[in-house]
Formats: structure tokens, sequence, C-alpha cells
């Protein structure tokens, strides 16, 4: 059941009733606790116990129920390792109840370690130097001028339309035909001048 709320029904069974959906709950890490109120208004108390109290806590031990209204109690979890996290499960309980104690009801509650930081190395938020040998991006050098594999795509797509207008001059003709060719074509070649410039 990791990764959701804890959901407990007060009210459902009228009166001060309290539920929990489940007997034991396991996480990895902070939870919340998600408590649904039926019928009246109610006030819910929290007390975690065992092991649990000792890396847990909630922001305050009592909540308020409105009539057909929920209400979430966050677990806040503090590991004891150097990174912060759990370095072994700890088991525990936590203790809700309501009408000044006439109902309660228990979750057994397992905390596990979560997964390991991943280390990320800070040089892979830089963008690689295309000056250096080894840089991440293809590249190739034509006249003293370095093109990308992007600024070749461009080109390549500008050759492309150029053949597509020769092709549609050919089999058109005619002078405007020819135009339309030329046109195309001087747009491309200064739209490639820019690109390198």
């Amino acid at each position: 059941m990791s990764g959701e709320e804890l959901v407990v029904d007060v009210g459902r069974e009228g009166g001060t009733s309290i539920a929990a959906g489940v007997d034991a709950y396991e996480t990895q890490g902070s939870f919340g606790v998600l408590l649904r109120g039926h019928g009246g208004p109610a006030h819910v108390h929290c007390r975690l116990d065992g092991p649990l109290a000792e890396v847990a806590s909630v922001e305050r031990s009592n909540y308020y129920v409105e009539p057909d209204g929920e209400t979430a109690v966050p677990v806040a979890i503090d590991g004891d390792g150097a990174d912060g996290r759990l370095e072994e499960p700890v088991e525990g309980s936590i203790e809700l109840s309501t009408g000044y104690g006439a109902a309660s009801t228990t979750v057994a509650v397992t905390v596990t370690p979560g997964p390991p930081p991943v280390d990320v190395d800070e040089r892979l938020a830089d963008p690689p130097d295309r000056g250096t040998e080894g840089s991440a991006g293809a590249a190739l050098s034509v006249a003293g001028v370095e093109l990308d594999a992007g600024t070749l795509g461009v080109i390549a797509l500008g050759a492309l339309a150029v053949l597509v207008a020769a092709a549609t001059a050919a089999v058109v003709g005619g002078t405007v035909a020819f135009v339309g060719f030329l046109v195309v074509t001087v747009g491309i070649v200064a739209a490639v001048a820019v690109l390198l410039a």
C-alpha cells in the first residue's frame, strides 16, 4: 500500500465510530492519513507509538473533521542516516481516536528505507564546449566553419527544396516556373548564409 494515503472513516457506523481501511500500512517515507467524515463533525486525536514515534511526527495531535468532509493528516518521516534517509526498517503504529477516546483504531505502520539517492555529476548541466576534443555533439568543419548536426540538417532540407523546385520547373516549364525556381534557390542560399554567419 506504499505511496497511497491511509484512509480512515470517521462516523461511518454512526456517532463516534472510527475505522481504518487496513490493519497494516507500509511506506518508504512520509505519508498522509485521510480522515473521511460521515454524518456529523468530529475531533480526531492522532498518536504515534513504538519506534515509529522516534522517526515520525504529525504536525499536531488533534484534527477537526467536518460533516461529510475530508481532512488530511501529514505524517513526516525523518531518517536517522547521514543523508536523512532511514538506514533500516522501522515499525510502530498510529492510533486514531475520537469521542474523547470512546472509539479508536490502530494501524501497524512499517517504514522501509527508500532507494539511495542518485549522485548526478554537475558537469552534465553545462553545455559541451565545442572547441574541446570529445565534445558530445558531432560536428563537421567545412572551410573553417564548424557545422553541427542541426545546421547540416537545415542545409540538407534546403538542398531538397532546391531539387523539388528544379523538378517542378522542369515539369511545368516556362518563364514563370524558372523564376519560381530562382526565387526558391536565392531564398535558401540567403538563409544558409545567415545560418553560417
